[in-house]
């Protein structure tokens, strides 16, 4: 495809508005235009990327190969599928629809008309996270917290289709094993979805991720550790940063002996041990804007036929862990005592997790 990409957004709101900018700017695209039903959203942006504000979205259609989704999360698959039936490229923004049916059906209609379907799971473009995958092999144990204020969009879903589904899609990326078990707990403080989250992925593989999810936090946090058997990553989604700690040899093959050391060899690994035993190496990515990299592989995908790094196949991965955390917090839901309902396993043993015990014990 030797000339411009004709593309347009779908959706002026907070993400679409970031699409359109960068769009607008990019060589060797002609950005056709903002649709969006809200007069004064469309009108305003589409000014602003000197473009065109359109009503509906169904007027796009001729005119354009390609269409950045960024509309409330229950409209992705009907707005998604009329284009696609279409033969327009597709940038939907995550989660990538609101049911798994609704997944399979815009998958296997791109497959049919031979179009790009990516999915917005942007931090899969975050340069801290570049900077440490070539050293990672094998992760072995995953912890992550994902923690904001409240931002009030996205008001639709809850914190775990908002929010913990980035480091979900980040997991499936780096463990590429099927998820075994679920536990998790939740909480709704502010509306009908549950605001904080916390669970458990244990894969067949044998490895296990630890992921919490919040937007009623007051200390933010986009954080992910990562240990393998040879190397210890931590990474920082926010400041960009990242860090990678190796074992030394003699931990690697068991055998190093602490307690053989002398007290002035046990005092020098104490001021030394980040560069003896376990060698620290810190990586700071330079300044990039992971959306503009996302949309720079949906253009290229589009232009060479390849796949995007995020496929919808990936998109649907990710929502399909993230609607099994969602049946487990349904299955720890509490009661007005503080007890967990129903007979659901415990996730943190300990006898004020079962509920039949403390019967017992009261009654007792």
């Amino acid at each position: 495809m030797s000339h411009s990409l004709n593309i347009a957004v779908i959706g002026a709101g907070h993400l679409g508005k970031f699409h359109a900018r960068l769009l607008a700017k990019m060589p060797g695209v002609n950005l056709v235009g903002v649709a969006d039903p809200i007069a004064p959203a469309r009108d305003a942006l589409a000014a602003e990327c000197n473009t065109r504000a359109i009503a509906d979205y169904r007027e796009l259609v001729g005119q354009i190969d390609a269409a950045v989704i960024a509309v409330p999360t229950k409209y992705h698959h009907l707005v998604s599928l009329s284009l696609i039936e279409q033969g327009i490229h597709l940038l939907v923004e995550k989660p990538i629809t609101s049911t798994l049916a609704e997944a399979d059906e815009l998958i296997a209609a791109a497959k049919r008309k031979n179009v790009v379907l990516q999915v917005g799971h942007i931090e899969r473009f975050n340069p801290a996270l570049a900077s440490v995958l070539p050293h990672l092999d094998q992760p072995r144990y995953i912890e992550a917290a994902r923690h904001s204020g409240y931002t009030f969009r996205s008001t639709d879903v809850g914190v775990v289709l908002d929010l913990m589904i980035h480091d979900i899609d980040l997991v499936l990326s780096l463990v590429r094993s099927p998820v075994k078990h679920v536990d998790a707990i939740g909480t709704a403080v502010l509306g009908p979805h549950e605001d904080v989250a916390q669970t458990r992925l244990t894969f067949h593989n044998g490895c296990v991720a630890n992921l919490s999810a919040s937007r009623v936090s007051y200390l933010p946090a986009r954080q992910m550790q990562i240990w393998s058997r040879d190397v210890y990553a931590s990474v920082d989604f926010a400041t960009r940063g990242a860090t990678l700690v190796r074992p030394g040899k003699s931990l690697i093959d068991g055998t190093f002996r602490g307690d053989d050391l002398s007290a002035a060899e046990k005092q020098h690994l104490k001021d030394h041990l980040f560069e003896d035993l376990l060698p620290t190496e810190k990586f700071t990515a330079e300044a990039s804007n992971a959306m503009l990299d996302e949309l720079t592989d949906f253009t290229i995908s589009i232009q060479t036929g390849r796949l995007p790094r995020v496929t919808g196949e990936h998109g649907r991965q990710a929502l399909a862990v993230a609607y099994q955390v969602l049946d487990s917090i349904d299955q720890h839901k509490w009661d007005d005592a503080g007890l967990p309902v129903g007979a659901a396993p415990s996730i943190l043993r300990g006898p004020h997790w079962d509920r039949a015990r403390i019967n017992q014990r009261e009654a007792g």
